[in-house]
């Protein structure tokens, strides 16, 4: 398993995969470990926990930087990730007992109650473009909830992988409490079927969401599925522009525009249209592509050379069917996996930098005759999973939100996770939900308790 530096091409290092038996011999040591976590109080959970949150503060700089050499996310953003980390592990420490809380009932019995209790080991799938945040955000609730943690990551960060691993470890967790497993996508299968094994979590594309659920019902284990999206960006005529412009490019071109959530099809109301785009085109003309471990960098590599090849053919495709190309539309020459910024305009439904996900630096504007068109096109998307609108009227941009078919909706900001919040799609962008009291609960026994 090797880690390239998506900056330059390099190799990082390499690392030995594990064997089927090695796995299997991991699961079960996982299992163990989780037969006497089970039984821990909720102040020892928390203290752990917030060891954790604190290794990784003290540490920052240092994950930080592995995370850019491995993915080429920037500096700045992969720092700003070592926190939100951070925080999801203190968020859970802080509020797991009281979202387990029994929940009183009342009935006809004497007493009757339900009780969340832990499950087992739950093995989490899951994707290279936010090595850290992904994974603690499953962990951290998993294990405030009693459960144990069995890591598959993406092949691409297994630096990421095995330093997440390190740090349970330091922060004194129970030995294979966590563990993370080096191997290929082509033996998941062995790990989802081991009896050990209670539950499955994934967080990737639509292709391996599919093929995961299938294994999963195939052995009969729980899954939540957090997959692509497309996210809907919609502009109405009385939003303020100039802000809008400023947060769609951020919404965009964060970690490179490979994110779930990133803002990727903009439908902005005609009367405003040309106005939005000039004031998009401005900003984005600001982004000079460079090396990410340079604070002054705002545009960094994509993660791998197949992801480039796979935004240009969009790209390329979508300006043949009519597209208008205001900015960059070309992979970059030399060294790493660069694309250029680029702007596209004159968007029809069709076109598959609108029709499909598109994961790396491209914005595309359409233009609509009103709200109304605007909510259909959104909802025209076979994904759901977050998406925002702008206006000045609160109570309308309320009342479209509802409108929208995702899992989350922002009016007058920009898509993003937040450990208070429900995090999670409809449609083709997944099923269950992570974060929040909502995704401490994915993973318990809710048990009813009948006293007479």
């Amino acid at each position: 398993m090797k880690s390239i530096n998506p900056a330059n091409g390099k190799l990082i290092g390499e690392y030995s995969e594990h064997t089927v038996n090695q796995c299997d011999e991991i699961v079960g040591q996982v299992h163990q470990a989780w037969k006497l976590w089970k039984q821990t109080s909720f102040e020892e959970r928390k203290r752990l926990m917030l060891s954790a949150a604190g290794i990784l503060r003290k540490n920052k700089d240092k994950y930080a930087r592995l995370m850019t050499d491995e993915m080429g996310k920037l500096i700045k953003e992969s720092l700003a990730e070592v926190e939100k980390s951070a925080w999801v592990c203190e968020y859970y420490a802080e509020n797991a007992e009281e979202f387990l809380k029994d929940e009183i009932i009342k009935t006809d019995a004497g007493k009757s109650f339900v009780s969340f209790e832990p499950i087992g080991p739950v093995l989490a799938v899951m994707p290279w473009n936010f090595p850290f945040w992904q994974v603690f955000r499953f962990a951290a609730p998993a294990l405030m909830a009693g459960n144990a943690c069995v890591l598959k990551h993406a092949s691409n960060v297994p630096g990421c992988a095995l330093a997440i691993e390190r740090i349970f470890k330091e922060a004194g967790f129970p030995e294979n409490l966590f563990r993370t497993l080096m191997i290929p996508g082509s033996l998941v299968e062995n790990v989802i079927k081991n009896e050990k094994i209670m539950a499955v979590t994934l967080t990737g594309s639509e292709l391996a969401g599919s093929k995961v659920a299938e294994l999963a019902g195939k052995h009969l284990k729980k899954i939540v599925l957090e997959l692509g999206g497309s996210d809907p960006f919609i502009v109405l005529k009385d939003a303020d522009i100039a802000k809008c412009a400023e947060v769609a490019v951020f919404a965009r071109m964060l970690n490179c525009g490979q994110s779930c959530i990133a803002a990727k099809r903009f439908i902005v109301e005609k009367e405003i249209a040309e106005e939005f785009t000039i004031l998009v085109k401005k900003q984005m003309e600001l982004l000079k592509p460079g090396a990410p471990s340079n604070p002054e960098t705002n545009s960094g590599p994509m993660a791998r050379p197949d992801l480039v090849e796979e935004i240009d053919l969009q790209v390329q495709k979508s300006i043949k069917m009519g597209a208008k190309l205001l900015l960059g539309g070309r992979k970059m020459v030399g060294d790493g996996f660069y694309y250029e910024p680029t702007l596209l305009t004159e968007i029809t439904p069709e076109m598959p930098v609108f029709a499909e996900e598109t994961f790396g630096p491209v914005l595309a504007i359409m233009k609509v005759e009103n709200a109304a068109e605007a909510i259909k096109i959104a909802n025209s998307s076979n994904y759901g999973l977050g998406g925002c609108i702008w206006t000045k009227d609160i109570e309308k941009g309320t009342h479209y939100a509802r409108q929208i078919e995702s899992g989350a909706v922002f009016v007058n900001g920009m898509t993003k996770s937040d450990p208070r919040l429900p995090f999670g799609g409809i449609k083709k962008s997944g099923y269950g939900r992570e974060l929040s009291h909502y995704g401490i609960k994915e993973f318990v026994n809710i048990k009813t308790v009948w006293v007479g």
